[in-house]
């Protein structure tokens, strides 16, 4: 929210009080507290009168400083809260005449006892940022509001980065974000998945610890500043310490919880029915056996809204004018080794069955008068379920439970931002601090009952909803896009965002979801699709396979579907990372490179996973730009390479991407090209890109996330040797456009000699 009207001035109807200097500090055992007037202590009768700010400094583990901000602390806590994990850590507390300190691993917080108001963080003897003279206060607009906001240094250079999945610009700054989730679509300023956390490239991120509205300003209102605010009596924000941004990663996701590592058969190809399209089980047929007859390998089978009949969703029963026999035609579907996807959301329409069922039980949320919560938009008369409530979630969860039982695998968990404020919740919460954490509730609630049902690494969402947590229940895909290169940027700007936000896994609807792509943009986004986290063919109103486009499509479906399925090892290893230390699977170019400031506000390409680059094409003929960090990358598909750092202008057909491996790396590239489970290490290929003086460690997991086999790759000189350990299936090492030899079965050590 801004207050203010240019540097001088207040907007009208703004009053602020702000901490003038330290009245008094108070320590304790990793606590330090600091006492703050909002006007100068001149005499005692200065100390009769208020505002006064209490600063409460914690340190939930090393490296992450909490400041909690508090006016009256005499309300009522009413939740929701974020659930903040916290380690057995104890951080140092000092304080003489002249400063009090807090200090936490590498990071502290200082606040000067002389002179005007200061607090800095500061890292390695460097200030990291500060809050000074009017960046803190008490804001107090003329609809009776109470904001309590803050601004920190936005030194020169920063560039800010998440606040979870948004569709502009990469870099935050100059923006102005409102955390508040909404059903916009990817083309506006609005967000499904808002996440009240930036992150920078100057060695610290900002994580505030509000689940309802948090506005921020990154230099936007103050220009050198970022800055937020909440209406609240108290507000905790984190100062979360890198140096660089993974670091930061880490220990955020560390705080607010990792993705879970999601099965592997999900990595492969999804296709849906489409949103309204026509279908019963003749149709899927004929989708699933023209994909099998041209070759195009799938893996997961998606039942769009209409699986259910109209005005009852969700009523979980399969429209029985349309699916005659649902038990049989999944058995049907899953003989041919396909997992089932069917979509779901958590508003019950009133002709629902479900909708008297669960208003007799409790189950549906509440006006505070008592009333069911309703309106027509989406369903006529539509409720919602109340997830504050564990009855609640044991009753939607059994409906659920009931579909595994037939044989579906996994849930697209649709919806849950339009979420109302008028309205009473079953265990007290605050409606406005709810209105973005429902959906963390409402995904929780089906990612546990798969995981009970199905077990924990089996466990799968296809979620469009989101706030801070919500990474532990992927994946997440990007929302209702247009069919247009526009729209795949703005796709693509989205994920990269989330992946900054904590995000492990991110997806997209291939060829966009408004309106029917032409055949060129649908290729170009089969590229992007496929070297994606995540993959699926959906749209809204047509279908998506490939042969109702063009037959060339069919072969660029098919020949990336291919690649990515041989880049599962590859790929696995790195969602295993993102399941055990936060990194995304696919990373914007300055989580890898935060040293090169040509990567600060890259967009329009992506790393997935630590070594490949990625540039997807926005253009009809096939033209490209994108930029080369320093060394000698290698293209994937071709073998040419590219000497960074520097920009590249390319032409390539639908056939080809700008997909680069990073000097010195080793791929390992599986056998297998028809499924995303296969045994990656029995016949996998090791293929070593530009390789330099010493050694490189490969882990080739299982698709339960155990290690197969491990690979340490090492050139001295002109010969690459490779050793391997954990397996006896052959395997193959490989310089890439160069030697090559194989191993047989029990091999453990290969070597090559280099031109």
């Amino acid at each position: 929210m801004k207050f203010s009207d240019g540097y001088w001035r207040l907007r009208e109807g703004v009053d602020a009080a702000y901490p003038q200097g330290v009245l008094d500090v108070e320590t304790g055992p990793g606590t330090l507290t600091v006492h703050a007037p909002t006007h100068p202590v001149r005499h005692r009768g200065d100390l009769l009168k208020g505002p006064a700010l209490t600063l409460t400094c914690t340190a939930p583990m090393p490296d992450v400083i909490a400041v909690r901000i508090t006016h009256f602390a005499g309300g009522v806590e009413r939740g929701p809260s974020f659930e903040i994990a916290r380690e057995t850590h104890e951080a140092e507390v000092s304080c003489d005449d002249g400063e009090a300190r807090l200090t936490s691993g590498a990071l502290s917080v200082r606040f000067s006892r002389t002179g005007p108001w200061r607090m800095d963080f500061a890292a390695a003897g460097h200030t990291l940022t500060s809050s000074g003279v009017k960046d803190m206060g008490i804001m107090e607009t003329a609809d009776g509001g109470h904001h309590l906001r803050e601004r920190l240094a936005l030194r020169v250079g920063t560039s800010s980065y998440g606040l979870g999945e948004r569709f502009g610009p990469l870099v935050r700054n100059g923006q102005a974000v409102d955390i508040w989730n909404a059903d916009g679509g990817t083309a506006t300023e609005q967000a499904y998945k808002n996440v009240p956390f930036l992150l920078t490239d100057a060695g610290y991120g900002v994580f505030v610890d509000h689940p309802g509205r948090v506005s921020f300003e990154v230099g936007s209102e103050a220009v050198s500043r970022i800055q937020f605010s909440a209406e609240d009596q108290e507000l905790t924000y984190y100062v979360i310490h890198g140096p660089t941004p993974k670091d930061i990663l880490r220990r955020y996701t560390a705080l607010t919880g990792r993705p879970a590592l999601p099965p592997a058969w999900s990595f492969g190809l999804w296709l849906s029915t489409s949103f309204t399209t026509s279908y019963d089980e003749e149709t899927v047929t004929g989708f699933v056996d023209g994909m099998a007859e041209r070759a195009l390998p799938l893996s997961v089978f998606h039942f769009d809204c209409f699986w259910m009949r109209e005005y009852q969703w969700c009523d979980f029963t399969w429209d029985p004018r349309v699916f005659p026999d649902p038990e049989g035609m999944l058995r049907r579907l899953r003989e041919r080794g396909l997992r089932i996807s069917v979509w779901i959301n958590p508003y019950i329409g009133q002709r629902s069955p479900l909708f008297a069922e669960g208003k007799a039980a409790g189950h549906l949320l509440k006006r505070p008068d008592g009333s069911v919560w309703q309106w027509d938009l989406w369903q006529p008369g539509m409720a919602l379920v109340d997830f504050t409530s564990p009855a609640a979630r044991a009753w939607y969860a059994a409906k659920l439970t009931a579909l595994l039982d037939m044989g579906v695998d996994c849930f697209k968990t649709d919806f849950g931002e339009r979420v109302p404020l008028d309205v009473a919740y079953a265990d007290g919460s605050d409606p406005e601090r709810m209105h973005n954490y429902y959906t963390h509730l409402y995904n929780r609630t089906v990612h546990e009952a798969l995981s009970e049902r199905r077990g924990e690494g089996e466990a799968v969402v296809f979620a469009r909803s989101a706030t801070a947590g919500g990474q532990r229940f992927p994946v997440h895909w990007g929302g209702d896009c247009e069919s247009t290169y526009e729209a795949m940027a703005e796709s693509l700007r989205g994920g990269l965002s989330l992946g900054l936000s904590g995000f492990g896994f991110w997806s997209h609807d291939i060829g966009g979801f408004e309106g029917t792509p032409d055949p060129a943009l649908f290729k170009r986004w089969i590229a992007f699709g496929l070297l994606s986290s995540h993959s699926r063919l959906h749209g809204s109103a047509s279908y998506r396979v490939p042969w109702l486009f063009d037959e060339e499509s069919v072969e660029v479906l098919r020949h990336f579907t291919r690649l990515k399925l041989r880049l599962m090892p590859y790929l696995y290893e790195a969602a295993r990372q993102a399941h055990t230390e936060g990194i995304p699977v696919m990373r914007a170019m300055v989580l890898e490179f935060p040293d090169d400031p040509g990567c600060a506000g890259l967009e329009r390409q992506y790393m997935l996973g630590g070594d490949l680059l990625v540039a997807p094409v926005f253009d009809d003929e096939g033209e490209v730009a994108y930029y080369v960090p320093e060394g000698v990358w290698t293209h994937v598909l071709s073998g040419r390479t590219v000497r960074g750092p520097r920009w590249v202008r390319e032409t390539h057909g639908f056939l080809s991407v700008p997909l680069l491996a990073r000097p010195g790396a080793v791929i390992p590239f599986g056998a297998a090209d028809d499924r995303p489970d296969a045994d990656w290490a029995d016949g996998v290929t090791l293929r070593v890109y530009e390789p330099a003086e010493g050694q490189v460690t490969v882990r080739v997991p299982r698709p339960d996330g155990t290690t197969a086999a491990t690979f340490t790759v090492v050139r001295d000189g002109a010969v690459l040797r490779a050793e391997a350990t954990g397996t006896s299936a052959p395997w193959r090492l490989e310089a890439a456009g160069g030697p090559s030899a194989d191993a047989a079965a029990g091999t453990a050590v290969l070597t090559v000699r280099l031109p």
